[in-house]
């Protein structure tokens, strides 16, 4: 599996990780066999948030991993929080006491990374940043970075946070491309020109922040998977000539799509199926031409000025 460094750090991770969040849905044994593969695969890098499966899916893990010091070593274990029932929070002590819940789940001392998990309305940074000190200085921490959010609140945290800030997770597939398309047409009088998060995809180009898309095979927003939907005829039809030219799957296209972009992203990739599993790795082998790059770009009804 090819290799890029998160952010500024001189952290070697997967181009490819591997989201945990529908691990409730497997018994032991699949459970098991989810995580070896991957491994495997060198895909080493697994995604987790304090909410899914209601924190069931990080003990899953930690089952199906055998988690102990000589497993913890050959891994990189990422999680979120900051949402709860009804209401987001990035306080101090909630932030605290969601690592303490993430590392006696996942049995482990630390985590190799942390986001804040969607922006919090009322969050005060010198808050934030409290909790990020004590949790890189007890160890229990030793990356930092967000969720869904854009520049100016991520400007915000740096303000008061001292710890860079490596990844930000956001959305983004062949049809939810508006982070792409946006700057594809600027100054135009189309929907596609909209800003809607303050030209997110340049900023973290620009600070060196690690674009890590979620739900890459979503339209819509958990609205359905676009591939073999006949909502998007054409765009399959893109994707499967593409697929037919390198001998692999849509899946793979799919992914490899978002991996030709130059911001050298790490797609989540979530699904618990071993074949599409093993689909979506074989996409780090791939680049994409210039022309099938923009040609699967429009088959999803994306414009070009």
């Amino acid at each position: 599996m090819r290799t890029i460094k998160l952010g500024t750090s001189a952290l070697e991770v997967p181009v490819v990780a591997v989201g945990c969040m529908r691990m409730q849905s497997l018994d032991q044994t699949g459970a098991e066999r989810f995580v070896q593969t991957a491994i495997e695969a060198g895909a080493n890098f697994f995604e987790h948030a304090d909410i899914y499966g209601g924190g069931e899916c990080e003990t899953i893990f930690s089952k199906a991993i055998h988690m102990n010091d000589s497993v913890r070593e050959q891994i990189i274990l990422q999680s979120k929080c900051g949402i709860r029932q009804g209401t987001f929070d990035f306080s101090k002590e909630h932030i605290l006491n969601s690592v303490d819940g993430i590392l006696q789940r996942l049995n482990t001392d630390y985590l190799d990374v942390l986001l804040l998990h969607r922006p919090d309305a009322l969050v005060e940074p010198e808050e934030v940043a409290e909790a990020f000190d004590l949790l890189e200085s007890s160890g229990k921490v030793r990356h930092f970075g967000v969720s869904n959010q854009n520049p100016m609140q991520i400007e915000l945290l740096k303000k008061f946070v001292k710890q860079p800030l490596v990844a930000n997770q956001l959305q983004l597939s062949i049809t939810n491309a508006h982070m792409i398309a946006n700057g594809v047409n600027v100054n135009m009088a189309n929907d596609s020109a909209v800003n809607r998060d303050g030209s997110i995809l340049d900023y973290c180009r620009l600070h060196d922040m690690t674009i890590q898309p979620w739900s890459p095979f979503q339209y819509g927003f958990f609205e359905g998977v676009f591939l073999g939907s006949d909502k998007f005829p054409e765009l399959n039809a893109a994707i499967d000539k593409v697929a037919a030219k390198y001998e692999v799957s849509s899946t793979t296209i799919a992914i490899a799509w978002i991996l030709r972009h130059p911001a050298r992203m790490q797609p989540v990739v979530g699904t618990m199926n071993l074949e599409r599993l093993q689909d979506c790795f074989k996409a780090s082998e791939i680049t994409l031409t210039r022309e099938e790059w923009y040609e699967i770009y429009r088959a999803a009804g994306n414009i070009l000025p």
